[in-house]
């Protein structure tokens, strides 16, 4: 399902700058790449990346591609419905549930995703690489895989009650 970003009031964080070199016969040409999350605060979040001789533009640039690609996020009250373990290459995050009061105890560039996606209890693990790229899209990945009893049920044409048991 395509999520319209014009209809979301959206926020924009950079995650990461990189100067990036290219060496030619006069000597070096750099370019900046910018890695930055947009997300609404209630259950939308995106990813995206922007390459440019400016900061400013490749930020710009940056920001329509998050918008390009954002995810549907499951909340359930101010936290995640259920522990789940997210890859991006060697990216490895476990997002777990937490109780109410708890805030985001998460590192850097997972902190910045989950607190797009508007949640405010939770508990994060970066597990593998340490790479922001592959940190931001492992985290996205775990919050887009997750799923509520009551997307459960409608799925398999249940009642929440038949699902829990």
């Amino acid at each position: 399902m395509k999520i319209d970003p014009s209809t979301l009031d959206l926020k924009e964080k950079v995650v990461h700058i990189n100067r990036v070199a290219k060496v030619v016969k006069g000597g070096r040409n750099f370019r900046f790449s910018v890695l930055v999350v947009v997300g609404d605060e209630n259950g939308h979040v995106g990813v995206g990346t922007g390459k440019s001789v400016e900061i400013p533009e490749a930020i710009r640039k940056g920001i329509e591609d998050a918008k390009k690609n954002l995810v549907k996020v499951s909340v359930v009250g101010n936290t995640v419905p259920h522990t789940f373990e997210g890859e991006f290459g060697r990216g490895r995050v476990l997002v777990m549930p937490a109780t109410e009061g708890t805030g985001i105890i998460a590192g850097g560039p997972a902190r910045i995703v989950l607190e797009l996606a508007g949640i405010k209890d939770v508990r994060a693990k970066s597990l593998g690489s340490k790479n922001p790229k592959n940190m931001v899209n492992a985290t996205i990945n775990a919050l887009s895989n997750m799923r509520t009893v009551e997307e459960i049920a409608a799925l398999r044409g249940k009642t929440v009650e038949e699902i829990i048991g």
